[in-house]
C-alpha cells in the first residue's frame, strides 16, 4: 500500500492513494480555510468505514437483510498535549430493516471493533472506543 500527499495551498493538501483515488484535506487551524475534512476527521471516517465494511460482510454471511445502515461518530475526544491523539471515541451503529435480531447486529459490531477492523486496532492503543447499536 502506498500514498502521496501534495500541498495545495495554505493548509490544504490533496492525497492520492496507490489505488488512484484522491481526497482533499484542510483545516481551519493555522491559517487554513477548513474547506475539507481535517486529517483527524479522516481518521474517524477511516474508523467508521473500516468497521462498516466488516459489519456488512459479517451480516451478509448471516443473511441479514438491511434497508439502511449508518455509523455515527457521536463524540471523539483528544489529548490536551501533543501529539493530540484520540483518547475516547463514541460510536453509534444505526440499522433499519425487517426482523433485525439485535444480538446478530451487536455480535457483528463487536467482532469488527475487537478483532477485524485494523483502524480500531490502531486507535485502541490510545483511545477507549465505546459503541452502541440502535434499530430505527
Amino acid at each position: 500500500m502506498n500514498a502521496t500527499v501534495r500541498w495545495n495551498q495554505k493548509m490544504s493538501f490533496v492525497g492520492k492513494t496507490g489505488s488512484n483515488h484522491s481526497v482533499v484535506m484542510d483545516t481551519s487551524a493555522l491559517g487554513g480555510d477548513g474547506a475539507a475534512p481535517s486529517p483527524m476527521e479522516m481518521v474517524l471516517l477511516g474508523l467508521a468505514g473500516c468497521s462498516g465494511i466488516d459489519v456488512v460482510s459479517i451480516l451478509n454471511k448471516k443473511r441479514v437483510n438491511l434497508d439502511n445502515f449508518e455509523i455515527r461518530i457521536i463524540n471523539a475526544e483528544r489529548a490536551d498535549e501533543h501529539p493530540k491523539v484520540f483518547t475516547k471515541v463514541e460510536m453509534e451503529y444505526a440499522f433499519s430493516g425487517e426482523d433485525l435480531n439485535p444480538k446478530h447486529l451487536e455480535d457483528a459490531v463487536a467482532l469488527s471493533i475487537d478483532k477485524y477492523c485494523s483502524v480500531a486496532g490502531m486507535l485502541k492503543h490510545t483511545a477507549k472506543i465505546d459503541w452502541r447499536v440502535v434499530i430505527e
